[in-house]
């Protein structure tokens, strides 16, 4: 059985969190704010090539589209980083500097992998967008379970995160019994940039998911993370280490930031 004071008390942070949000300016002359995050680093790695490493492709690919978005929009976008080098960044850290920014949008960025053992490792191929939520199948479980195990590597982990377990399938219930206030833009934005990634970038389509990644739980505006292809399969890895993919990935990216931006302007002064 679950442990319901377990289960309370990661309530409670959450009902916080979202409690303690301060208002951002609504006018027109506010830019859009938002934070590409970019997936490990340091001393964690993330998935691994046999020549590419994670953290790297997430590192340049979140670069790249923070770059396409201030030469295209200028001023009128604001682009935060959750770390521009080759360091670590606590999943905490990476959801409170979004909610300190104000931010319209979080964009984690990541590639995927599966396990070692997997018959078909070399042949799976495909990218996939996730918002946070229920857990519809056994691989979202396990997606989210590898992305948030890295909080292992920061010190004294169970205190931060209220004893939260990332290996522990009991811990993931606090997904079931909340919910994302800012799930409906969320899924519109994921289905945007995954038919980016699909029309635009080449890869195949590996659909729009749920499940509890911890970093867009924490967060406090419209989140999700993006997997870019599977790094275990060689051609996938030949594209996401290549310029030309990375450029491709960004480009998506971009380009969807872009729009959403443009249509929820849009919506907004159609309501003025």
């Amino acid at each position: 059985m679950p442990d319901i004071k377990h289960i309370l008390l990661m309530l409670g942070v959450i009902i916080m969190a979202a409690c303690s949000s301060v208002a951002h300016a609504e006018g027109n002359d506010r830019p859009f704010v938002v934070v590409l995050d970019a997936g490990h680093g340091g001393k964690d790695q993330g998935c691994r090539g046999k020549s590419q490493r994670e953290k790297n492709i997430t590192l340049d690919v979140a670069l790249r589209a923070g770059k396409m978005l201030k030469e295209s929009l200028g001023d009128s976008v604001k682009v935060v980083y959750t770390r521009t080098d080759d360091r670590a960044v606590a999943l905490q850290d990476r959801a409170s500097k979004a909610n300190e920014a104000g931010a319209d949008l979080f964009v984690s960025v990541h590639v995927n992998s599966i396990d070692r053992r997997s018959r078909g490792r070399e042949k799976v191929h495909g990218a996939s967008v996730y918002t946070v939520g229920l857990h519809k199948s056994e691989a979202n479980l396990e997606v989210a379970m590898r992305e948030n195990a890295v909080i292992e590597l920061e010190e004294d982990f169970s205190t931060t995160y209220q004893g939260f377990d990332p290996n522990s399938s009991e811990s993931y219930i606090i997904f079931e019994l909340t919910q994302n206030r800012h799930m409906e833009k969320s899924v519109e934005f994921a289905s945007m940039v995954q038919n980016e990634l699909v029309q635009n970038a080449g890869r195949a389509d590996k659909g729009v998911r749920q499940a509890g990644f911890l970093v867009l739980w924490a967060t406090r505006m419209p989140s999700v993370l993006i997997e870019l292809d599977f790094i275990c399969n060689p051609s996938a890895e030949k594209f996401l280490g290549s310029n030309e993919g990375r450029a491709k990935c960004a480009k998506a990216i971009s380009s969807a930031i872009k729009d959403y931006r443009t249509r929820h302007i849009s919506i907004k002064n159609n309501k003025n």
